[in-house]
């Protein structure tokens, strides 16, 4: 007997979700039935590769695929956010918290601004997406929100980066005592290195170091990330809530 993941009715919303790792997991949701609402911030090109995305899914399977803007730093926007979608489709079964920036430099160099920037989207925007999101947000469903392997390591020049994360995977645990009584489940996902134009920007020597630490000795997939989400969202994960998973092919630096 063969297993498959049926999320046909289901309402998925995916932040972040015009590129890169959040691009994937809206295609994933996608081709598992899953009407996709995928948000960008409205910044550079972001607007432009949502409405390709919708475009190319709305094409396999019409109506299957919204657009919606909104900075998740923005409380008000994602507010907005959030009863738009309810009123398109009566409200969401699964949060995906994708969005993120970078703005790397040491503690000493790193500015005030350059803090604050990546706490306000990597982690207050979890907390606005999570807060307004359970407002429409059906029984039964869940939550799943991208940490990093940076919050487990540390790596130089993160720190606004990895004490995000942190605090992204330590929230998820908290939600899941919160919302369990409605049946929804939360967990976070923490990547390592995954094969993405953040990724890129790499340079090759650091990046080559890093793989050393990969017993697959390579960089993972948007794929690969994706498919755990979908698992995490999926009734095979019924009874998983409150957890980080690891996807880094076996990082143990």
């Amino acid at each position: 007997m063969s297993i498959e993941i049926n999320l046909s009715g289901k309402v998925a919303l995916i932040t972040g979700s015009s590129q890169g790792i959040g691009a994937q997991m809206a295609r994933t949701f996608h081709r598992a039935g899953a009407t996709v609402v995928i948000n960008h911030p409205g910044l550079g090109s972001t607007g432009a590769d949502a409405e390709k995305l919708a475009a190319e899914l709305n094409a396999a399977r019409p109506g299957s695929a919204v657009v919606c803007v909104a900075n998740v730093a923005d409380a008000e926007a994602v507010q907005r956010m959030m009863q738009e979608v309810k009123q398109r489709f009566g409200g969401i079964d699964f949060l995906v918290n994708n969005a993120a920036i970078i703005r790397d430099r040491t503690i000493a160099k790193m500015s005030s601004e350059e803090w604050q920037s990546v706490v306000d989207v990597n982690l207050t925007g979890v907390f606005h997406c999570c807060k307004f999101g359970l407002e429409v947000m059906r029984d039964g469903g869940a939550i799943v929100s991208l940490g990093s392997i940076a919050a487990i390591q540390g790596f130089f020049g993160q720190a606004n980066y990895a004490a995000a994360k942190a605090g992204v995977q330590a929230m998820m645990r908290v939600l899941a005592r919160e919302a369990a009584r409605r049946g929804i489940r939360a967990n976070a996902i923490a990547p390592g290195v995954i094969d993405t134009a953040m990724a890129a920007t790499i340079p090759e020597k650091a990046r080559a170091e890093m793989l050393k630490n990969v017993p697959l000795a390579r960089l993972g997939s948007p794929e690969e990330v994706a498919s755990v989400a979908l698992f995490l969202c999926s009734p095979l994960a019924a009874y998983v809530s409150g957890q980080t998973i690891e996807v880094n092919g076996g990082w143990r630096g």
